[in-house]
C-alpha cells in the first residue's frame, strides 16, 4: 500500500473575502508544496494584502478556506504557529531595543536558548552591534530589517513577505535578496507580494498577477519571459482592470 501523499504546504480552497458589497479578493484556488516560492504580482488595491492576511489567519474568508500542513489556519492555532509575517506593520515596540523586541517574540514562540536565537537573527539581517539600541531610534530600513528577523525567528515552514522591498536603502535590499536565498533551502515555502517585477521574479517558482481580487495569470517561473513580463503584466492588468 503506498503512502498517503504529503500534505500542500499552504492550500486556498475558493477563498473570498467581501467587505459588505464590496469584494476584495474572489475566488483564489492555490497549493503550493514545500519549498516552492511564489510571487504575488498586482497593482494598488489588488487586494493583495488582503490575500496575505486571510494565508496567515489575521482575518477569516468570507467564502473559502485556507489550510497549513493540513490544518484550517482560521481555526488552528498550531497553524498559525508555523507561517512567519511581514507586512506594512513592523510589529515592533519602539520603546524596547533591538534585542529586547526580539526576545519578548521569542518568549512568545517559547524558544529554548533565547540569547543565542537572538543574538543569531540580529546577525543575520546585520544589525547585532545595534541589539542594545531602542528602535525608536532606526530608520526605516533597520526596522525593516528587524521585522524581517521577527518574522523568521521561531523558523516558520510558511513565510509570507508584503512588499517587503519598500523603503529600504541599496545595503538594506541586498540583506533582504540574501535572506530569501538562505529561504531557497527546500523547507521554507514563500508567499511574496509586490508591484516591483524586477525584484519579484528573482527568487520564484511560480508567477501569479492579481487584480481586483482575482488571479488573471498564473505560470511557471520558467516560462515567463523576464525581458517581456512588463508588456505582459501591463497587458493583463489593463485587460482585467
Amino acid at each position: 500500500m503506498s503512502a498517503p501523499a504529503a500534505a500542500p504546504a499552504i492550500e486556498a480552497r475558493g477563498v473570498e473575502k467581501w467587505y459588505g458589497p464590496l469584494p476584495a479578493v474572489r475566488g483564489i484556488s492555490f497549493s503550493l508544496a514545500r519549498g516552492e516560492f511564489l510571487t504575488v504580482f498586482g497593482p494598488n488595491g489588488a487586494g493583495k494584502t488582503t490575500l496575505l492576511r486571510l494565508l496567515c489567519g489575521a482575518v477569516r474568508p468570507t467564502r473559502g478556506a485556507v489550510t497549513v500542513g493540513g490544518e484550517e489556519v482560521a481555526s488552528s492555532d498550531a497553524a498559525r504557529r508555523r507561517i512567519g509575517l511581514l507586512s506594512h506593520q513592523t510589529f515592533l515596540y519602539p520603546g524596547l531595543s533591538a534585542a529586547e523586541n526580539l526576545d519578548f517574540y521569542a518568549r512568545l514562540y517559547g524558544l529554548p536558548r533565547r540569547r543565542e536565537v537572538v543574538d543569531e537573527a540580529l546577525q543575520s539581517v546585520g544589525l547585532r552591534e545595534r541589539r542594545a539600541d531602542r528602535v525608536r531610534t532606526f530608520s526605516r530600513g533597520m526596522q525593516q530589517r528587524l521585522a524581517l528577523a521577527r518574522t523568521l525567528l521561531h523558523g516558520p515552514d510558511v513565510v509570507l513577505l508584503d512588499e517587503p522591498y519598500t523603503g529600504l536603502d541599496p545595503h538594506a535590499a541586498a540583506t533582504l535578496r540574501a535572506i530569501l536565498d538562505r529561504l531557497r533551502d527546500g523547507r521554507t515555502t514563500v508567499v511574496l507580494v509586490t508591484h516591483n517585477l524586477s525584484q519579484g521574479l528573482e527568487q520564484a517558482d511560480r508567477v501569479v498577477v492579481q487584480v481586483a481580487g482575482r488571479w488573471v495569470s498564473d505560470e511557471p517561473r520558467a516560462a515567463v519571459d523576464a525581458a517581456a513580463f512588463e508588456r505582459v503584466y501591463t497587458e493583463r492588468v489593463g485587460a482585467a482592470a
